[in-house]
């Protein structure tokens, strides 16, 4: 019985990965690091900024890395309040969700501010029935935990939920705790994230898979009621 669909954010609701490679970039030429697409794609999409930061920037202290990160995500606001803009068929997926009564969750590796703003410039900020934030958890993707804690408060199994994901961080987080995940082919192949454990790959939420899958597990559901 499908029961809730959970969604990342960053490149999954929103393909807001192109802005945050803008960003890293022109934060990084100020460090003498220059990165291509597959630099970023290797080495930050997905993760945590004390992650990239420590990584990338090891002479910084963690003061001095929490002020770079800061503004490396100002400056994406900065870009992004003006052309952000939800995946195609993302808002007929939530009115089917509606449609059938499945409760939604927001799972990401973003920052609070991020979060906040991405929400409220696409205009769905009441969208999800909880809101997960992994900097405020035991652990970020590609650890399970904040998966874990969606479901714990969706008060679900992950048998009953499917999760959309796009980077090979997330798709280990989703899959670790045990969800059908879908991989969403904004930032990386789709043999990446198959490989990772997606069980299939969608452009967005236009694609016919998808919406099989969908109405055959309502389909499914209410054969199991009758």
């Amino acid at each position: 019985m499908l029961a809730a669909i959970l969604f990342d954010l960053d490149g999954t609701i929103a393909n807001t990965d192109p802005i945050h490679y803008q960003a890293w970039r022109e934060m990084l030429i100020g460090y003498s690091m220059e990165i291509d697409e597959t630099f970023y794609k290797s080495h930050i999409s997905g993760r945590t900024n004390p992650q990239i930061v420590e990584d990338l920037l090891p002479q910084l202290s963690p003061e001095e890395g929490a002020k770079f990160a800061e503004e490396k995500e100002a400056l994406f606001r900065q870009k992004a309040k003006t052309i952000l803009k939800p995946l195609d068929g993302f808002s007929e997926v939530i009115a089917w969700t509606d449609t059938h009564q499945l409760k939604r969750a927001l799972v990401t590796n973003a920052p609070r501010l991020n979060v906040q703003f991405v929400l409220q410039v696409l205009e769905i900020k009441e969208v999800f029935h909880t809101v997960v934030i992994a900097e405020n958890e035991i652990a970020a993707k590609p650890d399970p935990a904040p998966y874990q804690v969606a479901l714990n408060r969706l008060g679900i199994t992950a048998e009953e939920a499917i999760a959309l994901e796009d980077s090979p961080s997330g798709i280990r987080s989703a899959v670790g705790a045990g969800l059908r995940t879908i991989g969403v082919t904004t930032t990386q192949e789709s043999k990446v994230l198959q490989s990772l454990g997606a069980f299939m790959t969608i452009p967005d939420f236009t694609d016919l898979q998808l919406w099989t899958l969908l109405n055959s597990s309502v389909e499914e559901d209410v054969a199991c009621l009758g």
